[in-house]
């Protein structure tokens, strides 16, 4: 355990030399603001750009203050998940190209405290930049609009992180199988793609899939309750999680001692 908690302390600070700790949930904030703002100044910016030509008139109906977080929080889904990726496609496959995998399994580490420190690692910086994100768009929809219990919006960020740590765990799984960064993403982003798009056309009868979190999440914020298939979709997806993650070990591990 202690050897863990070294790597775990070693990936920490790598994160913190790269500026991970403060361009990352920046960027959160950034995505997690923009919603609530130009939701409730739309009218404003409608009339900054030239207003409407004469005899025209549209009516934009204001959201709700759930509708708004709902929206905000759908921009992780898109951005969010870019940045997750991008973030964590070399996490492995880097190292491994400039040979300081094989510097630091020279010595007593075990290839599973290796792989899930830095998974570990990217968990804790996504969990922490997502929700100071989440936390911007919840602060600035109550402050314009008005307030959502704090309770479903947390439960909503939950299940939304949920999904994000799948993505981050497939590109780690990519990561500890393929030498190139940019191919790992490539990669990734493809597969998560492809899982979204056919869960969402399949929605009927997918209903268990881990990309159906967030619709689930949605729910709870519109106030429609919470979904019978919300439990078995996250266990599904804590299911994979670990499935992949072990996956990593046996493929980084038969890699590296094959090279």
């Amino acid at each position: 355990m202690s050897q863990w908690m070294t790597l775990l302390q070693k990936e920490l600070l790598e994160m913190w030399r790269n500026f991970k700790w403060i361009w990352m949930p920046i960027t959160f904030v950034l995505i997690g603001v923009q919603k609530p703002i130009i939701s409730y100044y739309m009218p404003q910016i409608i009339d900054s750009l030239g207003g409407l030509p004469e005899g025209a008139v549209i009516k934009i109906p204001t959201p709700t203050a759930r509708e708004v977080i709902m929206q905000g929080l759908g921009e992780y889904t898109s951005l969010g998940v870019l940045i997750i990726v991008l973030s964590t496609m070399g996490i492995i496959a880097a190292e491994r190209k400039s040979g300081v995998a094989a510097m630091i399994l020279v010595k007593p580490v075990s290839f599973t405290s290796f792989v899930t420190s830095k998974w570990a690692g990217g968990v804790l910086l996504m969990w922490l930049s997502f929700f100071i994100g989440c936390l911007t768009t919840w602060y600035y929809t109550g402050l314009l609009f008005d307030w959502v219990p704090f309770g479903e919006f947390l439960q909503a960020y939950f299940f939304y992180a949920l999904w994000f740590t799948f993505i981050l765990t497939v590109t780690v799984f990519f990561s500890s199988m393929l030498r190139t960064s940019g191919t790992a993403g490539f990669i990734s982003l493809a597969v998560v793609i492809i899982v979204s798009i056919v869960s969402s056309t399949l929605s009927r009868w997918l209903q268990w899939s881990p990309a159906q979190l967030t619709s689930y999440a949605n729910e709870i914020l519109l106030d429609k309750g919470v979904s019978e298939y919300l439990f078995p979709a996250g266990l599904l997806a804590g299911v994979c999680i670990i499935i992949l993650l072990a996956l990593s070990v046996m493929i980084f591990r038969k890699k590296e001692l094959a090279a």
